[in-house]
């Protein structure tokens, strides 16, 4: 039997990142962390997705954010976006069973002027 092996501080395993609370710069609960999208050839993490407005997530919406757009935040152990919650509940989102095709250039580039980002692919 292999032995297990303590991942440094800065690396994290994707299955202790979802399930993480997200909250705002003014500490306003966002959701939590749903999913991790990566690009498949790069290894690039490209989006966290982010479920929000929902009850006991009944009704939540899903939204594909930028990775670089949210920081960790130690002490809260959380993650920290810097999006208000109207801006977030006007962003483009889709539901859980209808996902899109995120490796569309189109969407991507509307995702990435939504949050004013860079695309991935540049």
């Amino acid at each position: 039997m292999s032995e297990v092996k303590e991942v440094p501080y800065n690396l994290v395993r994707t299955k202790e990142v979802v399930g993480v609370a997200v909250k705002n710069a003014h500490g306003e609960d966002l959701g939590k962390i749903e999913e991790i999208v990566l690009d498949k050839q790069t290894g690039q993490t490209c989006y966290i997705v982010l479920s929000f407005g929902g009850m006991l997530s009944i009704g939540d919406k899903l939204f594909a954010l930028p990775w670089d757009i949210a920081t960790y935040d130690p002490e809260e152990e959380c993650f920290i976006l810097d999006i208000d919650k109207d801006k977030l509940k006007n962003a483009p989102g889709f539901s859980k069973d209808n996902w899109p095709n995120m490796a569309d250039r189109a969407w991507n580039e509307s995702i990435n002027k939504f949050y004013n980002t860079k695309s991935h692919w540049e």
